[in-house]
Parts: C-alpha cells; sequence; structure tokens
C-alpha cells in the first residue's frame, strides 16, 4: 500500500496551501504539478516511489481543492506558492528539487525553473504555448478558438470555462485520446483517481480551473532562453492533443532541454510509462 499522507501549509498572507505527500517520508523529495483540472490527488507511479525512494509532493493550486482562493493570481504568483509549499513542507529555505509537470501544468514547471529553485525540470506530455506564432499557425481553428478568445476578451473566455464541470472534463479528454490511451484512462484504478482529482480541480465552483487555464492559454510571456538546469521533455507518439509538432519547437526555445518522443506512448505518457519520467527526474 503506498504511502500517503496530507499537507497543509500557511503562506506569509495568510493563505491555506493544500497538498499530499506520496511515497517514503524520507524519500528524495520531488514536486510534481498536475495537468488540468486536477488536484493533490493525482499522483504517478505509486509501485516505484518505494524502489526509487521518492516523497512525490502534489499540491492544490490556489482555488482548487482545499487551497485558499486567490482573486488576482498569475502565472508568477502561482510559481511562487509551489516555492513556498515546497520549502514550508521540507522545513527549509533556499530548497532546490526536482519538478515533474505534467499536461497543462507545464506552464508552471517552466516558471519554477525561471524562479531558481528547480534542480531539474522534467515535462511529460506539456500542453504547448497555444499563443506563439508557430504553434497557432499549426492548429486548425477550432483548437485556437478559446485561446483566441481568452486573448482578445478573458472575461467571454472565462465565462465559456466557467461551463466545463468534471463529467465534461472527463469526455474531452476520453473522447480525444488515441485509443490506446482511452483503454488506460478508462481502467478502474485510474478513473477512480483522475475522477476524485477532478473534483478538486473544480471545487470553489471551478474558479482556479479557469484561472489555470486563461494563464496557459494566454500567452507564457517567459523567456524560456533563460532556463539553464537540466530539462527532459517526454513526449508520446500518440499524443493527438498536447503538442501539434510532439514538442520540437518547444524544445528549440529551452537551451538545456532534450526531447525524448515514445514510440509506444501517448497522452497518458506519465502513467503508462512512469518509471522513465522518475528516472528523468533522478538522473545526476
Amino acid at each position: 500500500m503506498i504511502q500517503s499522507s496530507s499537507l497543509r501549509v500557511t503562506t506569509a498572507d495568510g493563505r491555506t496551501l493544500s497538498g499530499r505527500s506520496f511515497g517514503p517520508t524520507d524519500g528524495t523529495p520531488i514536486l510534481f504539478i498536475a495537468g488540468a483540472a486536477t488536484g493533490k490527488s493525482m499522483s504517478f507511479g505509486d509501485e516505484l516511489l518505494g524502489r526509487f525512494n521518492v516523497r512525490l509532493l502534489t499540491m492544490d493550486r490556489p482555488g482548487m481543492g482545499d487551497s485558499s482562493g486567490y482573486e488576482t493570481r498569475t502565472l508568477d504568483s502561482t510559481s511562487n506558492d509551489y516555492r513556498v509549499f515546497v520549502e514550508q513542507t521540507l522545513g527549509r529555505r533556499g530548497v532546490s528539487i526536482p519538478v515533474i509537470a505534467n499536461s497543462q501544468g507545464g506552464v508552471f514547471g517552466l516558471s519554477a525553473a525561471l524562479h531558481g529553485w528547480v534542480s531539474r525540470l522534467v515535462l511529460a506530455s506539456p500542453a504547448d504555448e497555444i499563443s506563439n506564432p508557430t504553434i497557432h499557425a499549426m492548429l486548425p481553428h477550432e483548437a485556437t478558438q478559446l485561446a483566441d478568445i481568452a486573448c482578445s476578451d478573458p472575461e467571454q473566455a472565462a465565462n465559456i470555462l466557467a461551463t466545463f464541470t468534471p463529467q465534461g472534463m472527463e469526455t474531452m479528454v476520453i473522447n480525444g485520446s488515441h485509443p490506446s490511451d482511452q483503454a488506460f484512462y478508462q481502467q478502474p484504478a485510474f478513473l477512480a483517481r483522475y475522477r476524485k482529482a477532478l473534483e478538486e480541480g473544480f471545487a470553489q465552483d471551478g474558479k482556479g480551473y479557469v484561472t489555470d487555464t486563461l494563464i496557459a492559454m494566454r500567452p507564457w510571456n517567459l523567456k524560456l532562453t533563460d532556463i539553464h538546469v537540466p530539462t527532459t521533455i517526454l513526449y508520446g507518439a500518440h499524443d493527438r492533443s498536447h503538442s501539434p509538432d510532439k514538442t520540437a519547437t518547444l524544445t528549440s526555445r529551452i537551451p538545456a532541454a532534450k526531447r525524448v518522443v515514445i514510440d509506444d506512448a501517448g497522452g497518458a505518457l506519465l502513467w503508462t510509462h512512469s518509471e522513465q519520467v522518475l528516472r528523468a527526474a533522478l538522473e545526476n
């Protein structure tokens, strides 16, 4: 049975950041930044954490799960909240730990790397920057329409996103995936965890999810050329949704990045190839 415990820290301005710890409490700490609309219950590689002696830390982003809402939340403030969460959880300032970020959580991992407290970054099936002109030009209109609205009229986009539900998100993810991913996502054990994480992601009337998605859809304004920590981008050859060029452009924007396209993987790479993900984070 995987070791798991609840975490709760308080920011300098009195907000609560809620999270979980998976794996040995004395293991090597790794921060896991989950994808779209998923909270602290989402994790991966349960059967490997003991073998690799890894303590996986997860957090509800502000406005999700049990973390306090933050009306003025930004990409920068969110990555700083992750730093505060890690420092308080580990009981020391100035920590430097590996970070694994999945799907829409990728932008938060990139921001954290730019803030200087990430020792190694692993992006597993990262969602690309839709507003980047090169990426935008590769996508059909239906794939960029909501992101275009997010740029031109954020309030309208927020109203549209506010209609999303956990059930709708689950259906959209599964229906838009490669058949091999669909089979994995519908396994009872994974589906139970995913649904619990979606409940957290859409808590507080979905406000945290809306903020997350607006951050991801609008220009990131990150100077990716300033990321110099070792960065590994893992992408599944059958992934239909996260990047139109399988992160080739994204990788080229990060000097320290190497890209690995996994032939027998899709968008569920984080869970189907957990050992490869963890090994990338633990490389010396």
